[in-house]
């Protein structure tokens, strides 16, 4: 398996420091990524590594390598952990009804679908309060569905079917986030699960804009968001057979002109402009939880080399790290991106209902092996990224070794 070059990626940073346009450097690192990581990642969760390399004892990205070092001693075989928690886990499953394996989260957002007509009536008022509830609406809405949906759906939880799993996830990445679904998936279930934490595949870098300072990225940058999704989207095709690429091409078109013309003729915007802005504000809604997270749950915590990464059950309890429930959060984003993020790490493919149900029984058996239950707060990991932005979002996070274990 051929791997992404360091140097490669140092080019790319400096392009971006250098002045380059977001979609030249995201363009870029794309290239790159497919170009050298193209050779059978189908099977790279199950892939487990012999080695076991040294740990430094400085490790500055999660502080604690000693820690990590004396619990993953003390924790045995991974393949054999990894398989007693599978049989834990698989007993819940298997006794938990459809409602809750697929239901419950189907459920909301079919909600979230059906509450859309009820945000743009309310965006006609020429009243403050009914315009914040049109607008509230739309934004939690659109998140749900952009979100949570295009999340489940990437990891085929909302349904059994394969066939239909392809559906949704068209209809929730293409339609209604306007990306594309082939490369979402790729970058997300096969190189960001596949290789969680691994230096140069899903080390979570795709966050990182070097040459941004620190309040720019995290308060006013995330604003771009809706603008820069469905651009780098674009600029991703060029690695999507033509037929795809077409298709994704009319369902984000579809999409975002269908939000347009609602706002136009249904809310009653009489300007371009105004609609155009309306557009933004609902999708940048919830943009700042939406990049705070994904960058808390993984940076600052161990990185590890491509070819000497420990057992998955090892690498996911150290690099991975929940936050605490949240009414909102966990509605627009799913229990799996908020306070069940280890759990879904290691078993991807359940619902965010599921993960919440299994949440118990992981947090116990990680904590029984005495391996790490990384848990932190939303306000603890903004101010520590506030505080050591240079550290973890420009420079590149050294490897955490792992030594010593049998």
């Amino acid at each position: 398996m051929c791997l992404w070059d360091p140097v490669l990626v140092m080019c790319c940073l400096r392009s971006m420091a250098a002045g380059s346009s977001l979609l030249h450097s995201r363009g870029l690192c794309s290239s790159l990524l497919s170009c050298c990581v193209l050779e059978d990642l189908t099977g790279v969760i199950a892939e487990d590594e012999e080695l076991w390399p040294q740990l430094d004892d400085g490790d500055v990205t999660s502080g604690r390598g000693e820690d990590a070092r004396r619990a993953l001693q003390r924790a045995g075989s991974g393949e054999a952990l990894m398989a007693e928690l599978s049989e834990r886990v698989q007993k819940v499953v298997r006794s938990s009804s459809w409602w809750e394996r697929h239901g419950v989260d189907i459920c909301i957002l079919s909600c979230s679908l059906l509450a859309l007509p009820v945000g743009f009536l309310c965006l006609r008022s020429a009243h403050a309060i009914p315009f914040l509830v049109g607008v509230l609406t739309l934004g939690v809405g659109y998140h749900t569905l952009a979100v949570k949906g295009s999340h489940l759906a990437s990891h085929n939880a909302l349904t059994k079917s394969k066939s239909w799993g392809k559906v949704w996830a068209v209809f929730f990445i293409e339609f209604c986030s306007a990306f594309t679904a082939e490369q979402a998936s790729y970058n997300h279930v096969k190189l960001h699960h596949g290789y969680t934490n691994v230096i140069g595949l899903g080390d979570s870098s795709t966050w990182k804009l070097p040459f941004l300072n620190r309040y720019i990225y995290m308060f006013i940058a995330p604003l771009a968001v809706p603008i820069i999704t469905p651009l780098v989207a674009l600029d991703l095709l060029r690695n999507v057979e033509m037929r795809a690429a077409l298709r994704t091409v009319c369902l984000m078109s579809l999409g975002l002109c269908c939000h347009y013309c609602l706002l136009r003729h249904v809310s009653g915007f009489q300007s371009p402009w105004s609609a155009l802005l309306c557009m933004l504000l609902t999708r940048s809604l919830l943009a700042h939880p939406y990049i705070h997270v994904n960058i808390f749950q993984h940076i600052g915590l161990p990185m590890f080399a491509a070819d000497r990464k420990p057992k998955r059950i090892q690498q996911m309890s150290l690099g991975v790290l929940n936050l605490p429930r949240n009414a909102l959060l966990d509605w627009c984003f799913g229990h799996s991106l908020i306070s069940c993020h280890v759990e879904h790490h290691l078993f991807p493919s359940l619902s965010d209902n599921m993960c919440l149900k299994i949440k118990p029984v992981v947090s116990q058996y990680l904590k029984e092996k005495r391996l790490p239950y990384n848990e932190d707060t939303y306000g603890s990991r903004l101010q520590l990224f506030l505080q050591k932005y240079e550290e973890l979002m420009v420079h590149a996070p050294p490897i955490t070794e792992l030594v010593g274990i049998q």
